[in-house]
């Protein structure tokens, strides 16, 4: 066989270059692999930024009319019609003569569709009025004194297929074709109030007097047959009434007078409850707002108040004036409310029209007089407004306005809601009732965000970086090996699970051993202290056999005995102390509010999931500092202790910094812990024994049952991007001072 020789170098030389070429592709793939992946990262994250950008844009777009269709004048009808509506569908246009005569008419091309007189004979009609919510029921008052009541319907026709289904509009008389009322002069002024159990009707006439009926109604529960029983009774009014109103409820009569007075009625015995001046100028409309528990007021100057009954420290009731909104140019003629939110449209005496919602207290949208304007119509879903003419004809706007109930003030500052005794944050998404005033404040959620973080930080922050700088700076290497890991396994944990038993087993065990738990943060600190004390002074030889760095494993029994004692401890103390009974005099005597699923125990879940992050990282900082630096500071005399604090934790505090920042970011978007070991309660109370409602929960709780593209959508996208926001400026706040204190101690 050939023996095999060596190669030359001129041979080794030339593979050389090969081989470097080899190595500068793999460097330039790797080069561009990673380029490419953070480029993918960063637009990832900017394509979340801009998709929850875009979901919550339309919150903040103004409303504005879409188009404007002229029906022309009706020939058979009398000029200015009483009375306007509009159907589900936007295709009928129902009005009321003058004459007493409803007319359907087209809203596409104004053609007429049928009529349909409200009795036989002429009428002159003089006061009309429905109840927000509930628009189909009309009340007509005449010049005669009658009142009588109809319901506007609308069904639909299939007969000729879908696509050219018709809406057929019909006319019924709930309470027969008579009139319910006689007022002995001309109905100035009319209001009603319907529900199942009974109507309520009050007119006002041209003699001063004020007439109400009431029918109650009463179903058979055999035949299902409906009896009404109906009583009637008046008062003389001695100031001259400009506008009347009745309670969604009941029990309210609002009546507004020349001197800018409300005058509120009981409805029992049509006694004056209450007189407040809410404009220093003649009450000229007065409408109840879609719920009938706020009173929309306009004066003759074209100023607008909102109202509504406020407890006070006794628990009575008085009337309130709330607010008061952008006015109109001239005096206020017309209040129509929205059938199924918190917004109305006002109209003046020029024809102006402002379209307002109550809870901003904003002006949404302003529509220029085209004259003036006898009488205003709101389709139900709230997108065409109706508006007729003195000569009768009708123009119809279409109305882009899907979110007025989202403003700045809604969402961030305090604002006075229906039935609270003050200006407050509140969260309330939904309710049963469809009248809801929604309550989209993020303050409670931001706040709920921070406290659960704090207390969370509070609990881990001290354990993590303790043992972050003895399981680096003091334990055996031996020991290390065994616990690091053990530790950073903690962070496998699935958050449900913790939340699982922080909710159905610590929450419960740390209502039932309050005592006991705060009876451990007062025994085991200085026990501890104790026991180090008479190790370090009194172990003797014990204390030489033990192996450096393995000493602390000796406090696992002691922290135990400690805990034992103290719960052992707790019954007496709190016998003697408390009465027996921690929680209770909390409550009794301290005026502390206590819940079972608390800020404690979200600061004890919450930070045992993050005490594994801030731990590795933190760790890894104390153990990355050149061992060079270490050895010097022990060379020149001074003690592991003093090298700990002087040396190492300088040198580290970039890493325990960003250890925090990156806690602080776990901590504010966990969801799982906080949804399931809190009362999910929206509440601004620092207190440590209640919950709270953090944006990440609430986004998890509220998602599923939002409607897509409602304001409760999109307020839930709105709470994602504060969170998203918070993130990001934190992280890169953090990020800008760790190179700080990298660059200041790079040095050492």
């Amino acid at each position: 066989m050939n023996a095999v020789t060596p190669e030359t170098p001129e041979i080794a030389i030339r593979k050389r270059p090969r081989y470097q070429l080899w190595r500068a592709r793999k460097d330039s793939i790797a080069r561009w692999t990673i380029s490419i992946g953070g480029t993918l990262v960063i637009g990832a994250i900017a394509m979340i930024f801009v998709y929850l950008l875009w979901v919550v844009w339309p919150l903040f777009t103004p409303a504005s009319v879409e188009s404007r269709v002229e029906l022309g004048a009706n020939n058979e009808t009398a000029p200015a019609p009483a009375w306007l509506a509009l159907d589900e569908q936007g295709e009928v246009v129902s009005g009321l003569s003058r004459t007493g005569v409803v007319h359907f008419r087209s809203a596409h091309g104004g053609e007429m569709i049928s009529s349909q007189p409200l009795a036989t004979g002429e009428l002159e009609v003089t006061a009309t009025a429905f109840e927000a919510g509930k628009p189909g029921l009309v009340a007509v008052g005449s010049a005669s004194g009658a009142v009588q009541v109809f319901e506007h319907q609308y069904a639909m026709d299939f007969s000729t297929g879908v696509e050219t289904r018709r809406v057929v509009p019909s006319l019924e008389f709930p309470y027969g074709e008579d009139a319910l009322l006689s007022l002995q002069a001309p109905v100035t002024h009319l209001a009603i109030a319907d529900d199942s159990r009974a109507l309520l009707l009050a007119a006002h006439g041209a003699d001063g007097d004020l007439v109400l009926l009431r029918a109650a109604k009463t179903q058979n529960l055999l035949s299902g047959e409906v009896q009404i029983d109906i009583q009637t009774q008046s008062q003389g009014i001695p100031f001259g009434v400009t506008a009347l109103a009745l309670s969604g409820d009941r029990r309210w009569i609002y009546l507004g007078d020349a001197s800018g007075n409300i005058h509120r009625f009981s409805s029992e015995n049509l006694e004056l409850q209450q007189t407040i001046a809410v404009s220093e100028h003649a009450i000229s409309a007065v409408s109840m707002l879609l719920g009938g528990v706020s009173l929309l007021v306009g004066d003759e100057s074209g100023a607008l108040y909102q109202a509504f009954p406020v407890r006070d420290d006794q628990n009575q009731l008085s009337l309130q004036a709330i607010r008061s909104f952008p006015a109109l140019q001239a005096e206020i003629v017309l209040i129509q409310p929205e059938q199924r939110r918190k917004g109305f449209v006002a109209v003046d005496s020029s024809g102006n029209v402002g379209l307002y919602h109550a809870t901003t207290g904003e002006q949404v949208l302003d529509i220029d007089g085209q004259g003036p304007v006898a009488a205003v119509g709101l389709s139900p879903r709230a997108n065409a407004i109706l508006l007729a003419g003195e000569d009768g004809s009708i123009a119809l706007y279409e109305v882009d306005n899907p979110h007025p109930d989202v403003s700045w003030a809604t969402l961030w500052e305090k604002v006075w809601y229906e039935n609270y005794p003050e200006p407050d944050y509140v969260w309330q998404s939904s309710a049963a009732n469809t009248d809801f005033e929604p309550k989209f404040s993020l303050t409670p959620l931001v706040f709920g965000t921070l406290k659960a973080a704090l207390y969370a930080m509070l609990f881990a922050v001290p354990l993590a970086l303790m043992a972050a700088a003895y399981t680096a700076c003091f334990m055996a290497p031996a020991v290390r090996e065994l616990v690091k890991p053990i530790i950073e396994v903690m962070a496998a944990l699935p958050t449900v699970v913790l939340g699982f038993l922080a909710g159905l087993w610590l929450a419960p065990f740390v209502e039932k051993h309050l005592a006991g738990v705060f009876m451990i943060l007062l025994v085991l600190p200085p026990g501890v202290i104790a026991f180090a004390y008479l190790w370090s002074r009194h172990g003797g030889a014990f204390r030489k056999r033990v192996p450096a760095g393995w000493a602390p494993l000796l406090l696992v029994p002691v922290v135990v005995l400690l805990v034992a004692l103290a719960m052992w401890f707790a019954e007496p103390v709190q016998a003697v102390l408390f009465g027996g009974d921690l929680r209770a005099w909390l409550t009794r005597e301290a005026g502390i509010a206590y819940d079972q699923r608390n800020a404690l125990v979200i600061g004890c879940a919450m930070g045992f999931a993050v005490i594994p992050t801030i731990f590795s990282i933190a760790e890894d900082a104390f153990y990355g500092v050149p061992r060079s630096l270490t050895m010097g500071s022990l060379a020149l005399g001074a003690t592991p202790w003093q090298t700990m604090t002087s040396v190492i934790l300088p040198t580290a505090s970039p890493g325990i910094f960003s250890a925090l920042m990156i806690g602080l970011g776990r901590a504010v978007g966990e969801t799982m812990i906080v949804l399931m070991a809190t009362g999910n309660t929206p509440i601004m109370d620092w207190n440590l024994f209640e919950g709270m409602r953090t944006l990440a929960a609430n986004i998890a709780v509220e998602m599923p049952e939002s409607a897509v593209g409602s304001s409760h959508f999109r307020v839930l996208f709105l709470a994602a991007l504060v969170l998203f926001l918070f993130t990001f400026v934190v992280n890169t706040g953090a990020e800008v001072i760790r190179q700080r204190l990298r660059e200041k101690y790079s040095s050492l």
